[in-house]
């Protein structure tokens, strides 16, 4: 035998290894991405991939373990990755054939249901490859044979490997597709195989060891300390990513690095070990671990706090300063459970393959139990906080299993009560002391998908928090007319609508916008039951109650509309964080075709867009994405909120329009408009803008979600800019006149009307750019064309509300100023307090009683009409 070929033997073995590691992290990424799009959620999809993972490395493993071969064990192992390669490409085509079968028996079943169907086959379609996977660790040991400690080194390169793995996606999906980066990976995959076969093949005896390996005994306990072990460290994962990425914002970028640090730990750790035996390591390793994972509950609120506070120029920036952070909280238990497979495998004679296969394969198992577990039960049950405390205590009670007890209980028994006061989340004013400083909490809802606060504000005002990163709604009185809103374009373009879809719910007060409407069907389809509940609760005074009023199905939108068979009038797509993780499915193709085939004859959907969260490349994604579905799109613009209209035949315009508002009553009316009159809605009609060609949103090669956090932290989520282009791309008055069948007779109010949004958006332009005086001069202008847009009314108010001393300086005492300032905007809050607390304190209590009580119409929650301070509970019951 070659004595060169020998040397070079396990720095070959090593490096297959490693690679084996990239493709397997690699195929459960973008396995999880699959199956995300397939139960819409994505959590459940990325829960069950991990458990079908684990579980499939760790059953692989130990059968492993005790296999009887023939072959070479290189040749076994690269068949198994050839093998595994194959499956890969084949896997697409297995999961869409049973999509379709079990398409017809979906709309039956409810919410849960569905997903314990498709997640047992979700997860014995992928533990099958995993299983492979896992059955390679002992082969690929058995390979390198016992020199120079195999087990540290090979499983920490493979862990290394998996580390890489976890970054790859954010380089693949955008560029390449989903499809074609899976093809990729299993041609990478492929060639590791084919490498090992041919190598096995020249050189099998090189590399072979006896064919029935020595058994080592291994006691079950340890067997079961250490599936404790593995449980413990899958559940740290699902709690960090939950915890971390909740305060780092997240998107793609961030859960990728939260992986990677995990996996980078682990390497380390694995590495690192070189010598097997030293005092007192099986009491300090745990107590290590356990007391790192409460000091940093400890240290969340301080995390918190500078993650709030921090701003970055770029997404790499803020990705190094996110990434080192995590690091710090996380690296040292990672590097903990990253020694622990060979140091415990080193504890026993033998083969080092056969015990450290074993004792993989438990872990493995373990950790199967432990994603899922944390994922569908801890997390609802005790929160994020909670979960990382029962795992510390899983790590210092398995640990019973290898340490003197004594100590470890004494040193477990204070660590433990150390984590009593941080086993829940801070309140909010205290996680964003910046953004949510002064906040009360009023309800917190924790479940897989997201946490849920519900904030009382200084001046009584709610908002609605999902992640904390996310605010989807807000009861202070401009924010709930923008709100309502949402329903009233939509609901005013069809000209008679009777069924309505809400495409999320949030706080409902969107929906509440339909009140005006009658005889109006209403359904909402919300995924976060944290929203519901808060909706038909702390957030009923603001909506109406208007849950009591419709229907409301807990579902993700892409499964309910993949599934039901209702058609609608309308469906209203509710605003939402389009960088944030899962979101900007909602705005792919697939999703707006979904909509599209459940409207009914002449029905419209409208799906809204809040253009400070988007740069011009990303809109024009959505746009060209919405095209693709709706040929016949036109934009609106409310405020500073898109409005994508779609039907199957074109919207009908001034005479729809017109036809909707004669079936009501006068009243009805000013509510259906919000007190803005026909023309002020169609004068905000913005024409169907035609992007260039371009990439679009597609589920399976996504864009936006890779695109919108590097311009958020680069500065180029430009205002401005966008505002500017939206102004150059509008059509001229004549030709929107002709689009939107604007009858001779009415044609002066749609021209004032159209002019007017023409001119404030202008205004708005010109003030984000700095220029004030042509902004006032401006949105003077705007108002004269038309007094009646609320948006531009209001802001004028706002400005002279501002310059109260100079009205001063022209005569008019402090009542004819402010009620100037209500004959330009007559729903103006502060003005009408202004006016409230005058009046009392000239003695003139039926004038601040009227004063009052218009404001409580505005602002039913706010702190000095509920003279509470703001901090009344309702006296609500709410789980």
């Amino acid at each position: 035998m070659n004595p060169s070929r020998r040397a070079i033997a396990p720095a070959f073995v090593a490096a297959l290894y490693t690679l084996s590691g990239l493709t397997s992290l690699t195929y459960e990424v973008l396995w999880a991405r699959m199956l995300s799009e397939q139960f819409g959620a994505s959590i459940f999809g990325v829960v069950i991939t991990v458990a079908a993972f684990m579980a499939g490395l760790g059953a692989g493993s130990l059968a492993g373990a005790q296999w009887r071969y023939r072959l070479p064990p290189l040749v076994l192992y690269g068949l198994l990755e050839a093998g595994v390669a194959v499956y890969a490409l084949c896997l697409p085509l297995l999961m869409g054939a049973l999509q379709a079968g079990l398409g017809n028996i979906a709309a039956n079943l409810p919410l849960s249901a569905w997903y314990s169907v498709q997640g047992a086959i979700a997860f014995v379609s992928l533990s099958l490859p995993a299983g492979a996977l896992g059955m390679g660790f002992p082969l690929i040991l058995r390979a390198a044979g016992d020199a120079a400690a195999p087990v540290g080194r090979l499983y920490g390169l493979n862990t290394l490997g998996a580390c890489a793995g976890a970054l790859l996606p954010l380089a693949l999906l955008p560029a390449l597709g989903w499809a074609m980066s899976v093809r990729c990976v299993a041609a990478l995959g492929g060639a590791v195989g084919l490498s090992a076969i041919i190598a096995g093949a020249n050189t099998g005896r090189a590399f072979d060891v006896p064919r029935r390996p020595e058994r080592v005994s291994l006691p079950l306990l340890d067997l079961a300390a250490y599936a404790a072990i593995g449980a413990a460290a899958l559940m740290l994962e699902v709690s960090w990513t939950r915890l971390y990425g909740m305060l780092m914002l997240r998107t793609e970028y961030v859960l990728a690095v939260i992986l990677a640090v995990f996996l980078l730990g682990m390497a380390l750790g694995s590495l690192a070990v070189r010598h097997y035996r030293f005092r007192h390591g099986w009491t300090i390793l745990p107590l290590g671990a356990a007391a790192w994972t409460v000091a940093s509950l400890w240290a969340t609120p301080w995390l918190a706090g500078w993650a709030d506070r921090a701003r970055f120029d770029s997404l790499t920036t803020a990705l190094l300063a996110q990434g080192g952070m995590i690091a710090l909280a996380t690296l040292p238990v990672t590097l903990i459970f990253g020694a622990w497979l060979p140091l415990a495998s080193a504890r026993y004679g033998g083969s080092h393959s056969d015990a450290a296969a074993r004792l993989y394969g438990a872990n493995a198992l373990g950790a199967a139990v432990g994603a899922a577990a944390a994922g569908f039960v801890l997390l609802p049950r005790i929160g994020s906080q909670g979960t990382t405390v029962l795992a510390a205590a899983l790590v210092l009670g398995s640990a019973l299993a290898w340490s003197a007890k004594k100590p470890l209980l004494i040193g477990g028994a204070a660590v433990l009560l150390a984590a009593l006061p941080v086993r829940q989340l801070p309140p909010v004013s205290v996680l964003l002391p910046v953004t949510q400083a002064g906040a009360h909490d009023l309800f917190s809802y924790e479940d897989a998908l997201s946490i849920t606060h519900v904030v009382d504000k200084k001046d009584g005002q709610r908002v609605l928090l999902s992640d904390l990163q996310r605010m989807d709604a807000s009861t202070a009185p401009a924010a709930v007319v923008s709100q309502q809103d949402q329903a009233r374009l939509p609901l005013l373009l069809h000209p008679a609508p009777h069924k309505v879809l809400f495409l999320g719910m949030g706080t409902a007060i969107s929906a509440a916008g339909s009140l005006p409407f009658p005889g109006l069907s209403r359904t909402a389809v919300e995924l976060s039951q944290g929203a519901i509940v808060a909706a038909g609760s702390w957030f009923a005074p603001a909506n109406d109650g208007i849950t009591n009023t419709m229907t409301v199905v807990h579902d993700d939108v892409r499964h309910y509309l993949m599934h039901t068979r209702e058609v609608y009038d309308v469906i209203i797509g509710d605003l939402f964080h389009p960088d944030l993780v899962g979101r900007s499915s909602l705005l792919s193709v697939q999703q707006f075709g979904r909509a599209a085939d459940h409207l009914a004859p002449g029905g419209i959907f409208v799906q809204w867009l809040a253009l400070n969260q988007f740069d011009q490349s990303s809109l024009d994604i959505v746009l060209r994405s919405f095209k693709q579905a709706f040929p016949h799109m036109c934009l609106f613009v409310d405020g500073f909120r898109l409005a994508l209209v779609g039907s199957r035949e074109g919207i009908g315009g001034a005479p729809a329009l017109l036809a909707n508002l004669q079936r009501l009553d006068r009243r009805q009316q000013q509510g259906a408009t919000g007190n803005e009159g026909p023309w002020t809605w169609l004068g905000r009609y913005w024409g169907a803008v035609d992007p260039a060609a371009g990439p679009v949103q597609d589920e399976w090669a996504p864009q936006i979600e890779f695109r919108l956090p590097a311009a958020r932290y680069g500065g180029g989520l430009d205002l401005a800019a966008l505002l500017d282009r939206l102004l150059a791309r509008r059509p001229p008055l004549e030709q929107a006149e002709a689009a939107l069948h604007v009858a001779a007779p009415d044609r002066e109010a749609f021209e004032r009307a159209y002019i007017g949004t023409d001119l404030s958006l202008r205004a708005w332009s010109a003030e984000i750019h700095g220029d004030e005086a042509r902004a006032e001069r401006l949105l003077r202008l705007a108002y004269d064309a038309n007094g009646r847009d609320r948006w531009v009314a209001s802001t004028l108010a706002a400005r002279m509300l501002a310059t109260l001393p100079s009205a001063f300086q022209r005569g008019m005492d402090e009542r004819q100023a402010l009620q100037a300032v209500l004959e330009i905007f007559p729903d103006d809050p502060d003005a009408l307090r202004a006016l409230w607390h005058l009046e009392t304190s000239a003695g003139h209590p039926a004038a601040a009683a009227m004063y009052r009580s218009r404001l409580a119409g505005l602002a039913p929650l706010d702190a000095e009409i509920r003279g509470d301070g703001g901090r009344q509970d309702d006296n609500i019951g709410v789980p």
